[in-house]
């Protein structure tokens, strides 16, 4: 994308701001049943396939999101997101957010799906709620 400079004598060329890595990690929570999904980063087109991965692996009867360091999500992640609560709905699972950031709350309102979750805010208090 360019942008006028000077007047309208130049241009210059605008960067894309920068995503930065994304990576999500797992770790069982303070009981056996219990996994903890951290993504981080932005999850978006790119880094849908391996957030979606992530959930898809984990099969423990109680699965808490803990979304404190992601700062946005796109209609993949909601996508994505979507699909999990199906799934555990379906499978008698529990599912619940943590740590969901204004951006990350908002596209969620916005869309209508946020009622669709338990939501916390720390792993504790949401390992406590998901009993």
């Amino acid at each position: 994308m360019s942008t006028p400079l000077n007047g309208g004598r130049g241009f210059a060329t605008m960067r894309r701001m920068s995503s930065g890595a994304f990576s999500v990690s797992g770790r069982q929570g303070a009981s056996k049943d219990l996994r903890i999904l951290t993504p981080k980063g932005a999850i978006s087109f790119s880094s849908g396939p391996a957030f979606r991965e992530a959930i898809e692996a984990s099969a423990a009867p109680r699965l808490i999101i803990d979304m404190t360091e992601v700062p946005s999500i796109d209609s993949v992640a909601v996508g994505i997101l979507v699909r999990a609560f199906v799934s555990c709905h379906k499978s008698g699972r529990k599912l619940a957010l943590v740590g969901l950031g204004h951006r990350v709350k908002n596209v969620l309102q916005l869309t209508g799906i946020d009622p669709l979750f338990d939501t916390y805010a720390t792993v504790a208090d949401a390992e406590r709620g998901l009993g």
